[in-house]
């Protein structure tokens, strides 16, 4: 009859879904934007005994582990990982119903960690990230500066700029320019050496160089683009300490021009006849492209790269 109620016996069997709070997947974001319990706290405008209660709430709720605790601060697990991709998406949608049902469109803020080679981070890149704060003052960059391969499947960096290309599951990779690398010593080194005019004559120079085995990024070996076996007489891993080196005098290194091609306490050797090229790549792991932070600072590092690609290649203002 219709006025009868319905049994529960004749409901269909659906399965019940693991519950949790949904503000509590906020707290899972920062923690996994700011690794540490006390600057999520800060972020959040909260102190870190409920950071750490709501974490654990969402941990038992969904009967996962999703952070190890390091002494590198708080690490995603497989779990975690798995976690933030969906909440990623979960932030991108909340966003886009903001600015659907807002007036004003809120400038993009956030953390963005930038991963790159030793020296074009930190004498290229950081002292320009000025003007990027100036377009988004809410960004906040964090400059990863390493010899080795950053891996963005797990998260070590948000976007990566590298000379070789690199390779992944799910990597967004991007040619946005190239890099000119030459050779240079001082004027003190040249006289006491004399300037090399053909490629014999500089084979019979002194080098500054990388340490072959300990190498780990084959795209560095420039020198060996040009010099079979170049007699080496000061060797390091970092690309600012042989870019020192050669500023004391001691011998020729092989230089990116945004390292040396204004430093006036440099002379190029063999002008255009001995050039090497690298490409500059953006990788970005997919699941980030939707966040405005991430999307913003792509956009200044293209713009970048582009607006002084002749600097970069070493062509004459």
């Amino acid at each position: 009859m219709s006025g009868d109620l319905i049994s529960s016996n004749s409901l269909p069997t659906v399965a019940k879904s693991k519950q949790f709070d949904w503000s509590d997947i906020e707290v899972f974001l920062a923690v996994a934007q700011f690794k540490s319990l006390s600057e999520t706290a800060r972020h959040l405008g909260v102190n870190h005994s409920t950071v750490g209660r709501r974490l654990r709430a969402l941990e038992d709720a969904l009967n996962e582990k999703l952070f190890e605790r390091t002494r590198l601060g708080f690490l995603l697990t497989d779990a975690g990982h798995n976690l933030l991709a969906h909440a990623e998406g979960m932030e991108a949608h909340a966003h886009s119903i903001a600015a659907d049902f807002s007036d004003a469109t809120n400038a993009p803020g956030g953390i963005v960690r930038v991963a790159t080679m030793e020296a074009l981070g930190s004498l290229y890149l950081a002292p320009r990230f000025e003007a990027l704060y100036r377009q988004s003052p809410s960004i906040r960059i964090e400059l990863v500066t390493a010899s080795h391969w950053i891996n963005l499947s797990k998260r070590e960096a948000d976007i990566l700029i590298s000379f070789p290309k690199p390779q992944g599951r799910r990597i967004s990779v991007t040619k946005i320019g190239e890099f000119a690398l030459h050779f240079y010593a001082t004027p003190g080194y040249l006289a006491a050496h004399g300037m090399p005019g053909s490629l014999d004559e500089l084979s019979k120079h002194d080098f500054i160089d990388y340490i072959d085995e300990l190498v780990q990024i084959s795209a560095v070996r420039w020198t060996s683009d040009v010099l079979r076996d170049p007699n080496a007489i000061f060797r390091s891993t970092s690309l600012v300490a042989q870019y020192h080196a050669a500023l004391s005098g001691i011998g020729i290194a092989m230089l990116p021009t945004f390292l040396a091609s204004r430093d006036t306490r440099l002379t190029r050797i063999l002008g255009e006849t001995v050039v090497v090229k690298r490409d500059f790549w953006l990788a970005v792991h997919e699941d980030l492209l939707h966040l405005a932070r991430v999307r913003q600072a792509i956009s200044f590092l293209s713009n970048l790269i582009e607006s002084e690609r002749d600097f970069l290649i070493g062509k004459a203002p």
